[in-house]
């Protein structure tokens, strides 16, 4: 059969034919017909100006602001439309600063962002710096003021909570989630800005605006039928109670530790105080970096967020979860006694109990209220050896199961940044540290909240939400709604309920009630609230250092948990005060405070003299600073190591390079003779 009756290269030649005029119209099309493409060949004679949105505000959950926006301007560079003849001392004059900060400044743009592109020159002009530029701006090609929005906070509370904003950091660019931004934009750099960035930035908008003969912007390209509007942030509703936040950090004046208040129904946190705090207006403006770094420097490590990051051995208020365990696994009865002496003597040495009289251990409920040490040590350890676990080592996996359950040895899942999970050990942590030989006596310690277990203050305060809802709760949480809708995507996770290990709700009342002893009749008679039924437990943490090489006992941590009221709870609380010693001497009255200020809006006349001494107080030990001043030392020697370990190398590589130049020369000159 002859080429020329194949119906197939036909065929071909009509696919091609067909393929290239698709080309050509498309061709023809962005070139006669198509905007966009008219704009970025004509770039030199359009100017494209990204409008940035202001980010959503924040609010409380009773309406008030937490956080809104004030607008200011960044002076925006394209190093390659500077002008060689500027005026480089009227420029240096109008902004208040020298020509070397101009020379590092307009490198630093161009090093980022390129020659062609534009970035930012200084952040955040003062308004006498804007007004200055704009007088002169027609002399100063290249430059060009960009509109921003920057945080202002009405109150100066809950830094922590709810972060700062800033330019986004190389590093960040290089993320996935941050890919889509430029050098120069702004970002949440931690608490809820960063945890709610995709929501409160909203989206950039584009104008395109023609330029005059002196390559000026001028007047809207086509009269703005390219422009794209820029779409302004979605608020955040918070649980966050303002009044209450600021109550909290008048308490806690003058000391470390936090306090985390959370409404069990919902798992919303009502208040989150990380002391010492600080005003988070200090973190906007031109002078950001600066406070940032005064902050961060300080001993007593104000940007640090105690009540999600510390983490401490729970003391006493470990006792109702090891109570809740061991009435669970059946190791005890609610009628369960224990005849202590002053002390816990079954494992061969003796572990102290505050008190020496007869009965005071003589059921659960009185155990609880008395904070009885050899009761708790002894449940333990009933619980982990108990026949049906045939051996310790399931026993203690049994126990892990339920800790876990109850939120320990995890992040929970709080909507800010950086939540640590404290520690909790299994089986296998205690077989690596002891070579596989161990017993209930090793780790007894951890049943009267001491040893291997460490909790953060969130975590306690989540613990008292499952005992105030026999079972369960909800990821504690700050964000109530988004633009006022509470059933939003971003929110389904904070809105299922999450239930642990089904212990019987008869075992959550019994604990409940002798935690109510605990108040009424027991080691926190200090925090009762006539007309209140409280529920608490107060713990004395035992607290060691090593300074300069010598292992010293510190001053107690003073902790307390609880929830309000017994029956039908509203608020589940815990509070640590580091180095301040017993649990009822100052972290048991701010609590019972703050209970009261949030249940009752005011605190009663007759407990005003215990609020005076809770603002006045100051328990900041000068451990800290020894501390501090024994870390950065190490910090300094470290640096000096790390500098000379530098040198060294720098030095070994400029003697190989000279080897090699030297190697090249005598190569050269021998073979020249």
């Amino acid at each position: 059969m002859s080429l020329a009756a194949n119906p197939r290269q036909y065929v071909v030649r009509f696919i091609f034919i067909g393929i290239a005029l698709v080309m050509l119209v498309r061709l023809l099309f962005l070139q006669l017909f198509e905007d966009k493409y008219k704009v970025m060949a004509n770039d030199i004679a359009i100017f494209r100006k990204v409008m940035y949105p202001p980010r959503g505000v924040i609010y409380d959950r009773k309406g008030k602001v937490l956080c809104f926006n004030e607008k200011v301007y960044d002076l925006m560079v394209t190093p390659n439309e500077v002008s060689k003849t500027i005026d480089t001392m009227q420029f240096c004059n109008a902004l208040g600063i020298d020509t070397a900060t101009y020379n590092k400044l307009l490198q630093k743009a161009r090093f980022f962002n390129g020659p062609m592109r534009q970035g930012v020159f200084i952040q955040q002009l003062s308004p006498s710096q804007t007004a200055r530029f704009q007088e002169n701006a027609y002399q100063f090609n290249g430059f060009q003021l960009l509109e921003r929005s920057i945080r202002s906070y009405p109150k100066p509370v809950a830094g922590v909570v709810l972060g700062f904003i800033g330019e986004v950091s190389p590093g960040m660019l290089k993320t996935e989630r941050f890919s889509s931004y430029l050098q120069g934009d702004y970002v949440g750099k931690d608490g809820l800005e960063l945890s709610y960035e995709e929501v409160l930035r909203g989206q950039r908008g584009v104008n395109y605006l023609e330029k005059d003969n002196f390559n000026r912007p001028r007047d809207s390209y086509k009269k703005g039928a390219l422009d794209t509007p820029a779409i302004s942030g979605r608020s955040l509703q918070l649980y966050l109670d303002q009044a209450l936040q600021e109550y909290g950090e008048k308490l806690m004046q003058n000391k470390l530790g936090s306090i985390v208040a959370i409404d069990p129904r919902t798992g919303g946190i009502l208040a989150m105080v990380s002391s010492p705090s600080y005003d988070p207006n200090l973190l906007r403006g031109s002078d950001r970096a600066k406070n940032f770094s005064d902050l961060y420097s300080l001993a007593t490590k104000p940007l640090f967020n105690r009540a999600i990051k510390a983490f401490y051995n729970p003391g006493s208020t470990q006792k109702p979860m090891t109570a809740l365990i061991g009435l669970d696994v059946g190791a005890i009865t609610p009628s369960f006694g224990y005849p202590c002496a002053g002390g816990y003597y079954a494992c061969g040495r003796r572990i102290a109990c505050t008190h020496s009289g007869g009965g005071h251990a003589a059921n659960l409920r009185l155990a609880l209220a008395n904070s009885c040490n050899s009761y708790f040590c002894d449940v333990y350890r009933r619980s982990v050896d108990l026949g049906k676990f045939g051996g310790v080592k399931k026993g203690l996996e049994d126990w892990y199961e339920h800790m876990f359950s109850f939120g320990m040895g995890h992040p929970i899942g709080v909507d800010i940044p950086y939540e640590i999970g404290g520690t909790l050990f299994d089986s296998n942590a205690y077989n690596k540290m002891y070579r596989g030989v161990w017993n209930s006596c090793t780790n007894v310690f951890i049943g009267m909240g001491q040893g291997e277990l460490a909790e953060t203050p969130l975590q306690m305060a989540n613990a008292m939400c499952i005992i105030a809802n026999h079972g369960y709760y909800y990821k504690p949480h700050f964000v109530r709604a988004i633009n006022n809708n509470p059933k939003d995507t971003v929110l389904a996770p904070y809105l299922e309920k999450e239930v642990v290990t089904h212990i019987p709700d008869t075992n959550y009342a019994i604990v409940a009630l002798g935690m109510q002893d605990v108040v009424e009749r027991g080691t926190a008679k200090v925090a009762q609230i006539p007309g209140i039924d409280i529920c608490a437990k107060t713990g004395t943490v035992e607290n060691k250092a090593n300074i300069n090489g010598v292992a010293t006992k510190l001053q107690n941590h003073s902790m307390f948990v609880a929830f309000a009221p017994r029956t039908n709870p509203k608020i589940a609380i815990a509070v640590a005060v580091e180095n301040a010693g017993y649990g009822a001497t100052w972290a048991g009255p701010i609590a019972s405070l703050m209970i009261e200020k949030y249940l009752n809006d005011t605190i009663a006349t007759n407990r005003k003299a215990l609020e005076d001494r809770m603002f006045k107080g100051n328990v900041i030990s000068k451990y800290v600073y020894i501390l501090d001043s024994a870390q950065r030392a190490k910090d300094r020697l470290r640096e000096m190591r790390k500098m000379e370990a530098q040198q060294m190398a720098d030095s070994i590589e400029q003697a190989r390079r000279w080897r090699q130049v030297q190697f090249v020369v005598d190569k050269y000159y021998y073979r020249k003779k």
